[in-house]
């Protein structure tokens, strides 16, 4: 299996492609190759598959072997691995996953902007127990002996972005995991902890389900940019401050998508000898 290693942000993937006719279950073998001592070692395995055009399919594996909807910096990477191997013509490339329909453009300098379609604020579209046509702006969680109010937003993968004064104060390999499998959250969470320090800069740091601490979430990022926007304390544009560097994003008052600008860097390249 030919594969590349990249990283968004410090978010590393291992990317690989399948033909059209694979059938084979990356799910059996993605925590195998995510181990850091005995396998490749990322965050997650990125499946790509050609459909048409400028077409695409990609799959997100997470490091404990389970398959989330969506993941943004993945999707950075992939735009730009799309370009540099000229699976199409082009700039711009539609990615089909199971979270929707996102679109990444590789610029002229480098990076890669992402529409990644509409925020979902829903319960029931997140999903977040109670009535699920209500949204969930203020769900209140308690760890610790603390009581936490959450907004939670979906970007094809569930979010709960918390607020805080200072974010240097969060304990986030404690309440990571306790937020993560909280019973209000049926299909478990991505936890996203949020200083903001000015109406257009947030500082984050995230948990993010299935991997624990990253040092970037690209649909976390967003996140925080829509909750930080529809609950006053934010511009619609902002810089977001993430462990491994910064991101724009830009929630647009105007079509109600959300944009996100950021970097995407292949490390490397190989071949893996052992049999999957």
């Amino acid at each position: 299996m030919k594969i590349s290693k990249w990283h968004g942000l410090g978010n590393d993937f291992i990317l690989t492609e399948l033909p059209k006719s694979s059938t084979f279950d990356m799910r059996g073998v993605a925590a195998r190759l995510c181990d850091r001592h005995f396998g490749i070692g990322a965050d997650g395995v990125v499946t790509i598959r050609h459909l048409s055009g400028n077409a695409f399919e990609m799959r997100i594996y997470n490091a404990d072997g389970s398959e989330p909807e969506m993941c943004g910096n993945a999707t950075r990477c992939v735009g730009l691995y799309i370009k540099r191997r000229m699976l199409a013509h082009g700039n711009e490339f539609e990615l089909h996953t199971k979270g929707g329909i996102v679109r990444p453009k590789v610029l002229e300098n480098g990076t890669v902007r992402v529409d990644m379609g509409e925020p979902r604020l829903r319960r029931g579209e997140i999903p977040v127990t109670g009535n699920p046509e209500s949204e969930a702006r203020d769900v209140k969680l308690h760890v610790g002996g603390r009581e936490f109010s959450a907004f939670c937003v979906s970007m094809g993968n569930p979010h709960a972005v918390i607020f805080v004064p200072d974010i240097r104060t969060v304990e986030l390999e404690q309440w990571g995991p306790l937020f993560e499998c909280d019973p209000q959250f049926p299909e478990r969470i991505n936890v996203e902890f949020a200083e903001v320090r000015g109406p257009q800069m947030v500082r984050m740091r995230v948990w993010e389900r299935g991997c624990g601490v990253t040092l970037a979430c690209g649909t976390g990022s967003c996140a925080t940019a829509v909750a930080g926007r529809l609950s006053g304390r934010t511009d619609s544009r902002v810089t977001v401050l993430l462990d491994g560097g910064e991101l724009q994003v830009e929630y647009s008052e105007e079509d109600n998508h959300v944009y996100m600008t950021g970097p995407a860097v292949e490390v490397f390249r190989g071949e893996l000898v052992e049999k999957i």
